[in-house]
């Protein structure tokens, strides 16, 4: 899971799977693959980073 923050500073977990794209329009809205839109503080890039992060994270305890 990732942490995000809405507008209002709440801070939630999303799982990053469910990620289809990311927006900024000038806000960032993250689009899931529920269709479902979700209005974030974060910025495009450092979601980006989270998810690339947690995706690595995730692969270094896989076994080889």
């Amino acid at each position: 899971m990732i942490f995000l923050h809405h507008p209002d500073g709440t801070r939630f977990a999303l799982n990053p799977d469910l990620i289809e794209t990311v927006e900024e329009t000038p806000d960032t809205v993250v689009r899931l693959t529920s269709a479902r839109r979700l209005l974030v503080s974060e910025s495009a890039d450092e979601i980006a980073d989270l998810v690339r992060d947690w995706r690595l994270a995730c692969t270094a305890g896989a076994p080889a």
